[in-house]
């Protein structure tokens, strides 16, 4: 079976290293895209960058759009693919290039088999209303072809709640063998009353987005409204089989410390170690207790999910008590180049209370009374509340704090500048926003945020008091993390994705097909040839001076139902290209690639087979 996402491919495209395939673009959870050359300080800043379109959806999209090159979608040719989830349970697959219809969405509701979404009324719990269904960003596997995502629903004439896995095709969105799987789990722990903690569905939602590390899928739990008795969970599942492979629970014997982190996944290092912030919840390991509410937590995945090393603040019972829990943020994993001889290995956090912790992550510090003097280094009320992960790029932290501007922190050396080394104008009303960098290696680096009044900002990442471009996306959501890719910018909103780019950037378009013998229009048969006729096909004319023809020619590319063509000529508006030999009778769907671009395909009519020789 050819794989949804072939390496063959990719290895004609120039830019096909442009992926976003997980929360923040990374494992670091950094939010840094290093390969944008088109969205430069210059370009966002003229009058061509702006909205491009708007693809409507059916709920809430509070999880970050991911993004896909190259996928060959069966009977509808090779596309970039954004994807996007919503609180309506659905997942879209939409072509990231042009406005088309969805490539394909899925639904995980049953209106017949009484399945909906999760009512905030019967949950009780209005944080996300009026329905949970999908909230975490969700997780691709280039190498299978698979996307993971995590949905909630509310089934039966008694309204069970419900959380499952799926694992989904790119190219289709099939469920693959296996999927989906009931999320169900209990650990050790006198929490509930018993010698075993269960894990109760209608206590949790999937917030904190998902992680797949070293083939194992790990989702993060926190709670409704922090209502009844729960904890804060990580479950792993084989990413192959969608077996569980592992349990842990931060606080088995007593109650809360969820794993919300303001959307942000759990990072994870090299070593295979996962980082998670727990939020207000109860903490006694300093009394030789198993309770890790209110801290950072370093967990080892070999052989087993187990607790490898914490951190967790002097003052964290008055966090607890006074809603201040240092989980609204996430762990974001600072490169080596950070950090110094004593601490090569850094972690930087905040909180709801504004302070700002620099972590050694090989000595987190565990608990000390009094005082943080143990750790790196902390900056108190050095920004306002955080809600969600600070980004990272070229030796700076930025932090959007809710009602503070959004700060630049230096850090060489093993240590954070005291204080900003610059700062946007604007103040962003509660609950701030979760920043995101785009960049051409180490230059032309830009900070993109969503604001909580609907409005997208672009800075100049070397001076945040220049701002680039400001613009509506229509309506934001909390916690909402913009998806920079191959000159794009996608936005998740209440009810749609939006798309900003160039808007002198070609797209260029196929008008005809026609068979290279006279120009006629009709069926061609394999191993003919043909040619093209539209618009900005390729970036100027050529000629092969090689036999047999390439595959590419001025970094313009034509597949043949996936199967790239050999090419004799190509121009702006014209290409002269051979029909595969295999190539199947039928309908055949012709995509052509131009640079990064994906031209929305065409169609061919493929008659009879050639005769190859020696069959």
């Amino acid at each position: 079976m050819r794989p949804a996402y072939p390496i063959a491919l990719c290895a004609l495209w120039w830019n096909c290293s442009v992926s976003v395939l997980t929360y923040h673009n990374d494992l670091a959870r950094t939010g840094q895209n290093l390969n944008e050359t088109l969205l430069t300080p210059a370009t966002v800043a003229s009058p061509q960058f702006g909205p491009l379109f708007t693809y409507p959806v059916d709920g809430q999209v509070y999880a970050q759009p991911l993004y896909l090159p190259g996928v060959i979608v069966p009977g509808k040719g090779i596309h970039n693919v954004v994807f996007i989830a919503t609180e309506h349970d659905s997942v879209y697959a939409f072509d990231a290039d042009n406005s088309l219809a969805p490539l394909w969405r899925v639904s995980f509701l049953n209106p017949a088999q009484g399945v909906a979404t999760a009512s905030a009324v019967d949950l009780g719990c209005a944080a996300i209303a009026p329905e949970t269904g999908i909230t975490a960003a969700p997780v691709i596997d280039p190498a299978t072809g698979v996307l993971y995502v995590v949905a909630m629903t509310e089934e039966g004439p008694n309204g069970s709640f419900v959380h499952r896995l799926h694992a989904l095709d790119v190219a289709t969105g099939a469920e693959k063998p296996g999927s989906p799987v009931e999320i169900q789990a209990s650990a050790p722990g006198t929490g509930n009353g018993t010698n075993t903690v269960p894990f109760q569905p209608w206590l949790y939602k999937e917030r904190a987005g998902l992680l797949l590390l070293n083939g194992v899928l790990y989702t993060a739990w926190s709670s409704q409204c922090d209502f009844g008795n729960y904890h804060g969970w990580i479950i792993g599942y084989n990413a192959a089989t969608l077996q569980q492979s592992a349990v842990f629970t931060d606080t088995p014997n007593w109650e809360a410390g969820a794993f919300w982190q303001g959307g942000a996944a759990p990072a994870a290092d090299s070593s295979g170690n996962i980082y998670a912030v727990s939020a207000n919840g109860t903490f006694d390991a300093n009394m030789g207790g198993f309770d890790f509410g209110e801290s950072v937590l370093k967990l080892s995945t070999s052989p087993s999910l187990t607790l490898a090393d914490y951190f967790t603040p002097y003052n964290a019972a008055a966090l607890s008590d006074k809603d201040l829990d240092l989980g609204s943020s996430g762990a974001l994993l600072l490169p080596d180049e950070t950090g110094n001889a004593t601490h090569p290995h850094l972690l930087v956090t905040g909180s709801k209370s504004g302070t700002v912790y620099l972590l050694d992550r090989d000595r987190l510090g565990h608990f000390q009374p009094n005082a943080d003097s143990q750790i790196v280094q902390s900056l108190i009320g050095a920004v306002g509340p955080l809600f969600g992960i600070p980004s990272y790029f070229n030796n700076t932290v930025y932090f959007s704090p809710s009602r503070d501007q959004v700060k630049a922190f230096g850090i060489q050396n093993g240590s954070l500048s005291p204080a900003p080394i610059s700062a946007s104008s604007a103040t962003f009303a509660m609950p701030g926003t979760v920043p995101s960098i785009s960049a051409g290696g180490p230059a032309n680096g830009i900070l993109w945020t969503i604001d909580p009044a609907g409005q997208l900002h672009a800075y100049d990442a070397a001076d945040l008091g220049v701002q680039l471009y400001q613009g509506s996306v229509g309506s934001s959501v909390k916690f909402s993390t913009p998806t920079i890719a191959n000159g794009k910018v996608y936005v998740g909103t209440m009810n749609s994705l939006a798309v900003f780019g160039l808007k002198d950037q070609m797209t260029g378009s196929i008008t005809a097909i026609v068979n290279a013998e006279g120009f006629q229009p009709g069926p061609v048969t394999p191993g003919s040839l043909i040619t093209l006729f539209g618009s900005n096909l390729a970036q100027r004319a050529a000629q092969a001076s090689i036999t047999p023809w390439p595959e590419v020619l001025e970094n313009t590319s034509v597949f043949i139902n996936g199967v790239a063509v050999p090419l004799g000529y190509v121009s702006t508006t014209q290409i002269n290209a051979q029909v595969p030999l295999r190539t199947a009778p039928g309908k055949a769907t012709v995509t052509v690639v131009v640079d990064s671009r994906v031209l929305p395909p065409a169609e061919l009519t493929v008659h009879g087979a050639a005769h190859i020789k020696g069959e």
